[in-house]
């Protein structure tokens, strides 16, 4: 398979370099883009698989190049990588067409785990949700996907629909991390503009529902700056 080019479009050159070794260590090719400027025209040229945008840059922000590249149709994937973390910044970059909004400072394997993830999603694989199996079955817990109920340890169970669909996404993924925008766009939607807050908020009354021990849970993980993994 060929390899992956990431456009990184970053004013600051440590910023720059930083990001090229991160992505280029673990097998992607990466070009560079100094400015806003002359950011649409790198696209077109390269035609890259992901673009790594940042807000704030001289001459022409993060904001603009995006509006430029829908506004030409362009539906290369986006991720905003910036200091601007507030939520109303967040929603602005999602409606203008980001699709991911990375802010500053991050970890390396944050910023890894969602350019691995959005590539997946746009290449089409794993994009089609599961079919919901007829049952759940862990540890001491059943759940009827049908009936929205089952028992943990023989005690009954109720699950709204959308703590069902986030339970099932991460139990077919079984072991794997799923990152909480992909939890976010399969099960609230593309169109959600919210908070990561609403999906923790779900994990956390899954827990109280399904583990023995919701404080120390040892089916529904944690993965700090990235999202959950399901173990059996």
């Amino acid at each position: 398979m060929t390899k992956a080019l990431i456009l990184i479009v970053e004013d600051d050159p440590h910023i720059r370099l930083g990001l090229r070794e991160s992505l280029a260590g673990v097998g992607y090719e990466v070009a560079e883009c100094p400015d806003g400027r002359g950011a649409l025209g790198q696209v077109k040229k390269l035609k890259p698989d992901l673009v790594l945008l940042d807000v704030m840059m001289p001459g022409a922000s993060g904001y603009d190049v995006c509006r430029q590249l829908r506004a030409e149709r362009i539906a290369v994937p986006v991720i905003f990588v910036t200091a601007k973390g507030q939520e109303i910044d967040r929603v602005l970059g999602l409606k203008l067409g980001a699709d991911d909004y990375i802010c500053k400072p991050f970890g390396v394997q944050e910023l890894l785990a969602r350019v691995e993830a959005l590539l997946r999603r746009a290449r089409g694989d794993g994009a089609a949700p599961a079919a919901m199996p007829a049952e759940i079955r862990f540890g001491r817990v059943r759940i009827q996907t049908a009936a929205l109920r089952g028992t943990r340890a023989d005690r009954p169970v109720e699950l709204s629909a959308r703590e069902l669909k986030v339970l099932a996404l991460l139990v077919g993924q079984a072991g794997n991390v799923v990152d909480r925008h992909r939890l976010l766009n399969e099960v609230w939607g593309k169109e959600y503009y919210g908070t990561t807050r609403t999906l923790d908020q779900v994990i956390v009354k899954l827990r109280r529902k399904l583990e023995d021990d919701p404080a120390h849970p040892r089916h529904i993980l944690t993965v700090h700056g990235v999202g959950y993994r399901f173990e059996p």
